[in-house]
């Protein structure tokens, strides 16, 4: 059984950190959201950080 794996999203633009999510823990590739930054002030691509 996989478990989730805690991940924080960061923005691509500002590079600050909005979110927290999970994920299923055999994933390999990084994820990428567009989610609404607060800082920038609008949806922008956000990146997995490790």
């Amino acid at each position: 059984m996989a478990k989730d794996d805690k991940v924080i999203l960061a923005c691509s633009v500002c590079l600050s950190r909005n979110y927290t999510t999970s994920r299923k823990k055999n994933s390999t590739k990084r994820l990428e959201l567009m989610k609404y930054c607060p800082k920038c002030g609008k949806k922008t691509l956000h990146k997995e950080t490790r």
